[in-house]
């Protein structure tokens, strides 16, 4: 269909007629260069007009206008419209001024055809018949559009651009419309950065006086900030400047940045960053005086150069508060500023001085205070003298709040989280906590804010809560790998709202080649409408550890078979403050391979370790325990500033076959550093104690399935329980030729846990551009310091070279002898030959174990990490360097985990 269409976009000035192609300018030419030929010729023949009339043929039956009946001088006797198939013929006349009876003139003539062009409706027009006053119009309708059809986007798609162009389908086709929608499609490019974007729009002519309009898109490279050049700084170099700045240069680091491509808004936005920057610095009088853009030769760069006068710098001069509200008082307002007089001005601490301010007004129940920060400037001293004027205002009452969105959550369950109630008086400070408590939900749109709105007097304020549901119900199935579980299967069910009601249910089945588990959990937050959340789970898992033979091979020791319930229960003490008690029973039965660790039917510690021999066994563990919580963060999913630190313990022995005592702490806090930037700092710790004596000589009372365990999940840099006491079997053969002990370089690695911890990390999110927010990449920056200690000293089993002393008449030979497995799975020496004084034989197996790791001294790891919201799962990958580790310690470089939650 593409043959034979002609460029739309080809010399505007050409139309298309039934003839041929003629310049609308051309046929305007023509009609008026017949019609005064004809008019000039009919004077000089002193022809009257009406014999015009006489010699000119019938009207046609499509005529507009009736005959003039004895016209006197040249006038319009009739007007017909040829060549229309869509249009009336009144609708073509109505867009010229031609009517029968009114003079005819080469200027009429001449404007009703720049008139009938300009309607958009026709592609072509000539008037004939000026000679006779039978004037003919003669047309050519614009085509109807058949498509509209993109080709070459790629970064754009239809469904971006379709609604930005006025074509479409079954509309009349204009040029003024292709040239306008050419200038939106290259806008659109622009926008996103792509100044090198051509548009060529094409034609393709079909029957019925249709077209298919084709808009051949080449979407160029992304225009990028090859440079900022900044003339007249002399306090500040251009890179200080730069920092400041949203739009960066384009530079290899920042691959992942989209604020490297040039933007006419982020260039407007720099300049104010430009101006708060020196504001900071106490440069009031500073000024962007020109800011250009330019495009290099070939589009696909930009360099923008500022020119800015910085001007003196200006010190605070008097700072006052002066408060038309009784309740405030000046002097001790006055006190509580920031800034003091002799200080360097700075524009950031007089804005947040206005926002504390109105926040002291509104905790005393003003809402509606005005604050008005008023400055005078000293040019000759260089001070900047400011009064802040908090204006007359009535104390506020919450009149009603209204919520408004919520198609499936209950209003009960917003209006719970609300920390003022109607007819209480304003309180900006528990206004802003109740908005905290409605985003930790997690039921709505992020960043959810609670509307002020003036009641129905002075003194009121209607609050309201407009929120978006977002989906809280997920069904997952899913398959990964972890490089901690290998293969992994998940599927789960979870409702974090489920009936709208704020209740949580969930059921997951996991599989992987090192664990399996199975658990269904319910948790009502409110019970009987009061702030007690009350939550059980019923779980079986079945786990298979394993150690580690050469620091690569994993080799499965014993399997845990865990099946129990656990019922939560948490009471509010304060705002912050509450206090959660819990209750567990479990079944715990742990077994060892007989095949691999038995000799005779019985745990053979030679085989299995004298530890892992002592954890056999089916036990039962009744434990009731509390937790004293305190949390100000500002969002449970995905806090960015306020604090959370619980302190907890279990007691283990309300029945059942385990006794000890648990102590755990934690605590975080987050800083909102600007520009995206979080912090956090978190530290935890935690120590068990044994109320019952330990099940053998030289073993802990501890059971190995009750320790703590520290290594990859927690403790970045570090593999799987890889910090920590452990016992390691170190191999060798013996030679029975002479007793040379040579180590195989077989070694196996039994992480032993700990009954004391500590864990402390600092982290900094770093942001990215929109692109990668969007894709929900979040990188890292952290660092972790920690330890895992205090464990008996097992017992050490060792196989050692043996020697065997024979005497053969009467003298008394020592000679080396080896180990050899019996028939029975026993060991026995067997010993050399003493006539000969050599052995023979093949090398015998040996091993010694020794115990390391355990030790207080901090390891210490760096790294950097990123989440990212993939399309096939969560993913969390992690490059933690150990700078300091301890013998027998585990390190891992790298690690990753996608396809099921993050650790």
């Amino acid at each position: 269909m593409r043959q034979g269409g002609v460029p739309a976009d080809a010399d505007d000035n050409l139309f298309w007629t039934g003839v041929g192609r003629v310049r609308p300018n051309e046929a305007r030419k023509i009609g008026v260069r017949t019609a005064a030929m004809l008019l000039t010729g009919t004077m000089l023949a002193g022809l009257p007009a009406g014999a015009m009339a006489q010699t000119a043929g019938a009207a046609p039956a499509r005529a507009t206008g009736v005959p003039a009946a004895q016209p006197q001088g040249n006038v319009i006797r009739s007007i017909r419209v040829e060549g229309i198939q869509r249009l009336e013929p009144e609708t073509v006349l109505s867009y010229t001024k031609l009517r029968v009876g009114q003079p005819l003139s080469t200027e009429a003539i001449d404007q009703a055809l720049k008139d009938l062009y300009a309607s958009d409706f026709l592609a072509d027009v000539t008037i004939a018949g000026a000679e006779t006053g039978d004037l003919v119009i003669r047309v050519r309708e614009n085509p109807v559009i058949n498509r509209v059809i993109l080709e070459g986007n790629k970064r754009l798609k239809d469904e971006k651009i379709n609604p930005e162009i006025k074509l479409a389908p079954r509309q009349i086709f204009t040029r003024t419309a292709v040239r306008a929608d050419v200038a939106r499609i290259v806008e659109l490019y622009r926008r996103q950065g792509r100044f090198a974007a051509t548009v060529e729009p094409k034609m393709v002519t079909l029957d019925q006086n249709r077209v298919d309009v084709i808009f051949e898109i080449n979407e160029g490279p992304k225009s990028k900030v090859r440079q900022i050049n900044i003339i007249g700084n002399d306090k500040f170099s251009d890179g200080d400047l730069r920092g400041e700045m949203a739009t960066k240069q384009a530079r290899f680091f920042r691959l992942f940045s989209s604020n490297t491509s040039f933007d006419q808004d982020r260039m407007n936005y720099d300049q104010q960053k430009l101006r708060q920057f020196y504001l900071t610095e106490g440069y009031a009088d500073f000024r962007v005086i020109s800011a250009v853009a330019e495009l290099t030769p070939d589009k696909e760069d930009f360099i923008i150069t500022y020119v800015v006068e910085e001007g003196p710098r200006y010190k605070f001069g008097p700072v006052t508060v002066d408060s038309a509200i009784r309740d405030l008082d000046d002097t001790k307002l006055t006190a509580a500023l920031p800034m003091k007089q002799g200080d360097w001005y700075n524009a950031k601490q007089v804005e947040d001085a206005v926002d504390t301010l109105s926040e002291t007004a509104g905790l005393a129940g003003y809402a509606f205070a005005t604050v008005q920060p008023q400055f005078r400037r000293d040019r000759d001293d260089l001070t900047m003298e400011v009064n802040f004027e908090i204006g007359e205002a009535q104390r506020t009452y919450v009149e009603r709040i209204e919520i408004t969105g919520n198609k499936n959550t209950h209003e009960k369950v917003i209006r719970r989280e609300f920390r003022v109630n109607e007819g209480d008086p304003f309180n900006a400070f528990l206004i802003k906590r109740s908005q905290d408590r409605i985003n930790s939900l997690g039921y709505f749109q992020d960043k959810f804010e609670i509307e002020q709105r003036p009641g129905s007097t002075p003194d009121r304020v209607i609050l309201g809560a407009n929120v978006e549901e977002k989906a809280t119900g997920q069904l997952s199935l899913s398959a990964g790998f972890s490089s901690l579980e290998r293969f992994i299967i998940q599927a789960s069910i979870s409702h974090n709202n489920f009936r709208g009601m704020g209740q949580s249910v969930n059921a997951s089945v996991d599989y992987s080649s090192y664990a399996k588990s199975i658990s269904l959990g319910f948790t009502e937050p409110y019970l009987f409408d009061r702030g007690i959340a009350l939550g059980g789970t019923v779980f079986r898992q079945d786990y298979n550890s394993f150690n580690y033979i050469n620091s690569s091979d994993r080799n499965t020791t014993y399997e845990q078979l865990r099946t129990g319930f656990q019922v939560v229960a948490s009471v509010p003490l304060t705002e912050y403050w509450a206090l959660s008690t819990r209750y567990s029973l479990a079944q715990d039965d742990v077994s060892l391979d007989e095949d691999t660790f038995y000799t005779n039917g019985v745990c053979d510690p030679l085989k299995a370790g004298r530890y892992y021999c002592d954890a056999v066994g089916k036990r039962l563990t009744s434990l009731v325990g509390f937790t004293l919580v305190y949390n100000s963060l500002n969002s449970r999913l995905s806090p960015t500033r306020g604090t959370r630190a619980t302190a907890g313990v279990d007691f283990a022995g309300l029945g059942g076959d385990v006794k000890y005592v648990r102590g755990r702490v934690d605590a975080a806090k987050y800083f909102d550093m600007g520009s995206g930037f979080i912090f956090s700092a978190a530290a935890e710790g935690g120590y068990i104690h044994a109320l019952q004596d330990s099940p053998s000589p030289g073993a802990d009372a501890i059971r190995l399935t009750d320790r703590f365990y520290l290594g990859e999940g927690q403790f970045r840099g570090f593999s799987i329980r890889g910090v920590g006491p452990r016992v390691q079997r170190l191999s060798y053969e013996v030679d029975p030729t002479n007793g040379d002990q040579t180590l195989t370089g077989r070694t196996v690695d039994d992480a032993l846990g700990g009954k004391a911890y500590y864990l402390a990390k600092a982290e900094l999110e770093i942001p990215l551009g929109a692109g990668a927010r969007e894709m929900g990449i979040r990188p890292s920056i952290f660092a972790q310091v920690g330890a895992l200690f205090d464990l008996e000293r097992p017992v050490l089993q060792q196989d050692v070279p043996q020697f065997v002393t024979t005497t053969t008449n009467g003298t008394t030979t020592t000679l080396p002898g080896y180990i050899q497995q019996q028939t029975d799975g026993s060991y026995a020496i067997v010993g050399c030959d003493s006539s000969t004084t050599t052995c023979t034989g093949a090398p015998a197996l040996a091993y010694t174990e020794r115990y390391v790791g355990d030790s207080p001294k901090p390891r210490l790891t760096v790294g950097i990490g990123a989440n990212w919201n993939s399309p096939f799962g969560p993913l969390r990958i992690d490059l933690a360097k150990a700078l300091i580790t301890e013998k027998g310690d585990d390190p891992k470089l790298f690690t990753f985990n996608v396809g099921t939650s993050f650790r």
